[in-house]
């Protein structure tokens, strides 16, 4: 009598969740100030974090406006945490964030120039949680490492310090082509990784993957083009 067939496992597929650095909070209208600050943030809105000073202020912004603005800091353009959307420079936070993606994905093209495509990092840890014992971490972090791409912006970022340096948590954006990561850049200046509405709905992407990241920044983009001017908005790093 033959052998009966081996039932094939298959092992369940595992999505790592996304890192969420920065949250955007908008401002339900009753809520005060006075319950804006960083250590109400967790009974609030469930977020334990700091405020960051991601927002920049309108270069039109009168004097008696500055108590509108939240931890207003000096300089043009002048920084803050958030405040009404009408005070807020957002136009002018994506341009600049578009222009400074364009430097460098020039720079990012000459560091990796004839190196193939690189498989992002989410790729192999969600093969690593997916199943640790045969995949483990170290291996994970090994192969990642050792694509020639990979060790072409190490061997950059080992050399260079501060901004210069070449973020390999963007790699999938870069390699999308440059118009791609000016836009990912503009619109993440703004939207930030994560966003709570002001009725308490959480918009965050599903996973460090870029589809993920587009579908996020799509909704949230689609939030911020219909928002009300008098909407505060309170930048949070977590």
């Amino acid at each position: 009598m033959g052998k009966s067939p081996r039932k094939a496992t298959h092992t369940p597929a595992v999505t790592p969740k996304a890192t969420i650095r920065t949250m955007i909070l908008c401002i339900p209208d009753e809520l005060p100030r006075e319950a804006l600050t960083a250590h109400q943030l967790d009974r609030n809105f469930g977020v334990q974090g700091t405020l960051s000073a991601q927002f920049w202020a309108t270069p039109a912004l009168r004097l008696w406006q500055h108590r509108q603005i939240i931890s207003l800091r000096k300089g043009r353009p002048a920084s803050c945490a958030g405040g009404p959307a009408k005070l807020l420079d957002l136009d002018g936070m994506r341009h600049a964030a578009g222009l400074g993606a364009g430097i460098r994905h020039q720079l990012f093209s000459r560091v990796v120039h004839g190196t193939r495509n690189a498989t992002a990092w989410h790729v192999y840890e969600a093969r690593h949680l997916a199943d640790p014992q045969q995949y483990p971490w170290d291996k994970a972090v090994a192969d990642f490492n050792n694509q020639p791409r990979v060790n072409a912006i190490r061997m950059h970022n080992a050399a260079t310090y501060g901004a210069g340096q070449i973020g390999l948590n963007e790699l999938e954006m870069y390699q999308a082509g440059c118009m791609a990561y000016q836009h990912h850049s503009a619109l993440t200046a703004v939207a930030g990784d994560a966003l709570i509405t002001a009725e308490g709905a959480k918009l965050a992407p599903a996973s460090d993957a870029m589809a993920d990241r587009v579908t996020y920044l799509e909704q949230a983009n689609r939030l911020f083009a219909a928002i009300d001017p008098d909407q505060r908005l309170l930048a949070v790093a977590l």
